[in-house]
């Protein structure tokens, strides 16, 4: 007997002192087709482990199945059984997912020889404590998350689809500063989310995150074949998010993150000049008296959490040559896309009119800059509904200034933007908005930014480029200016650009070069 007593000492202080041992020695599963088994580890599993117990904290990016978050679970139990007064909170996506790894716990102590188990002062569904004070408790995500008690340990299950996880993250790190662990675990997402972030940044070695990537081939029983069938069961687009551990390759983008991250190593660049008070007018070109520019904008709402935006484009290069991002007011962002579009040839202005955009618009009209862009109240892309059209005028009453951006629109433009950024046929200079691409998916057959970012230069961009394509198909179909998107204001007048006598215009601005022969595009003004 003194003998069996001794074994069992010996084998307890083992299991204390080795998280792997204990796993592979007396934890059990619950397998899908075999009921419960034991958790025999493979080798990519101990060198998980390893690096638990090496990093306080770990961004895992992985495959799907390889019995990850059930590591992380009999990790958290090894702890718990173990240390006194630990304490262990599990985030996931739904409450289901996070009771999902409560029940691992669960079956993994119930399955213990008793000389390892601990008593249990509370068991359900979502928790579970110890009496040695020690325990895991698993909530859904929300906003209030992670704002408990000093936590011993932190698992966040697929964090990538976690909701609002940015807020989450800034409550935990506070309950995780007095030791604390934390377990960030998950298959990528798409680009610009939190985890791939943290990933990121982790990588950089800027921040305290240990990165573990596990590759489906980490898998001893995978081979080519099963990633074959992976391809025809979920999906080359799918398959590529849960097999492959590629950010590029994963999430629902609405343009593809590779085109994104050529357009950032071959084109993008650090502007010449920042101008403007707040230095947030980015510039790559000045203007060329010769040439003809379109500027399109976007306002703010107003409520503080976006931003107006204004994009440059030469038009017949389709080149990037200015942009905006800031929080002017609307009276003042008016007088600052007067004097860019005057700067820049007169260029046509776009002004996206939903919500606070009329104010904008009316500072434009009351000044009286002329080259503004109207649509014809009957068009498709026209809100009907919009209340404040009547309080413009113009000399043809069928035409509001600016553009509406509707249910119908926005799935137009936007296609039109992916298709002109996908190939390549615009030259693109900003990294701010090529982050904000990288953020911009697809959620309940809707486009939109991520949760907690904007989209506010995408859009600005997407209108854009709808107006010029618009532009050239109207020109080519020789087409009534009355009857097309495109329109504006007034006649031409004598130009009166803000600069000196030195860079008056060589050439009319808007003879463009098209297949060989010389184009009078005035007409396109009315």
């Amino acid at each position: 007997m003194s003998d069996l007593k001794q074994a069992i000492k010996q084998n307890y202080v083992k299991c204390a002192n080795d998280p792997s041992y204990f796993i592979n020695q007396y934890c059990t599963i619950q397998h899908p087709q075999r009921g419960k088994i034991k958790f025999k580890l493979y080798d990519f599993q101990f060198d998980v482990l390893e690096e638990y117990q090496k990093h306080d904290y770990n961004v895992i990016l992985k495959s799907r199945q390889l019995g990850i978050s059930t590591l992380s679970a009999a990790y958290a139990l090894w702890m718990m059984l173990f240390q006194n007064d630990k304490n262990i909170l599990v985030i996931a996506t739904s409450k289901d997912t996070a009771k999902n790894l409560i029940t691992k716990v669960r079956i993994m102590y119930e399955a213990l020889p008793a000389w390892l188990k601990t008593a249990i002062v509370e068991n359900n569904k979502l928790s579970l404590i110890f009496k040695n004070g020690s325990q895991i408790k698993a909530i859904a995500s929300n906003e209030s998350a992670g704002r408990s008690e000093a936590l011993s340990l932190l698992i966040l299950d697929e964090a990538a689809f976690i909701d609002k996880i940015d807020v989450i993250w800034t409550a935990a790190q506070q309950t995780l500063a007095t030791g604390g662990r934390c377990l960030a675990i998950s298959t990528p997402n798409g680009v610009g989310n939190w985890f791939h972030k943290t990933w990121q940044d982790a990588e950089n070695e800027t921040n305290k995150f240990n990165t573990i990537k596990l590759h489906w081939t980490c898998h001893p029983e995978r081979n080519q074949e099963w990633r074959d069938e992976q391809d025809k069961n979920l999906g080359p687009s799918q398959a590529a998010q849960e097999c492959d551990a590629d950010f590029l390759s994963s999430g629902r983008s609405v343009v593809d993150p590779a085109i994104l991250e050529w357009y950032k190593e071959k084109m993008c660049c650090e502007p010449t000049e920042k101008s403007g008070f707040d230095r947030n007018l980015w510039i790559w070109g000045y203007p060329d008296y010769s040439k003809n520019y379109l500027i399109c904008a976007d306002v703010a709402r107003g409520d503080g959490t976006d931003y107006s935006t204004a994009q440059v484009f030469d038009l017949e290069e389709m080149e990037q040559v200015a942009e905006y991002k800031g929080q002017l007011g609307t009276t003042e962002f008016g007088n600052f896309l007067i004097e860019l579009a005057t700067k820049y040839n007169d260029a046509l202005l776009v002004v996206e009119n939903n919500n606070i955009g009329w104010a904008t618009l009316q500072t434009i009209i009351d000044r009286g800059y002329e080259n503004l862009f109207y649509q014809e109240k009957n068009h498709l892309v026209v809100d009907e509904d919009n209340k404040h059209s009547n309080r413009y005028r113009h000399i043809d009453k069928n035409k509001i200034p600016g553009f509406t951006t509707t249910l119908k629109t926005k799935p137009l433009i936007v296609a039109k933007m992916e298709e002109y950024t996908r190939e390549k046929m615009v030259k693109l200079k900003s990294t701010r908005l090529i982050d904000e691409l990288f953020v911009f998916i697809y959620k309940n057959s809707k486009t939109e930014a991520l949760e907690g970012y904007n989209d506010d230069l995408v859009m600005s961009y997407s209108i854009l480029l709808w107006i010029r394509d618009t532009a050239i198909r109207i020109q080519s179909e020789r087409s009534e200016l009355q009857s097309s998107m495109l329109g504006a204001i007034g006649t031409l007048n004598e130009r009166t650009p803000i600069m000196t006598n030195d860079h008056k215009p060589k050439n009319n601005p808007y003879e463009i070069d098209i297949n060989g022969e010389k184009e009078d595009l005035s007409w396109l003004l009315g």
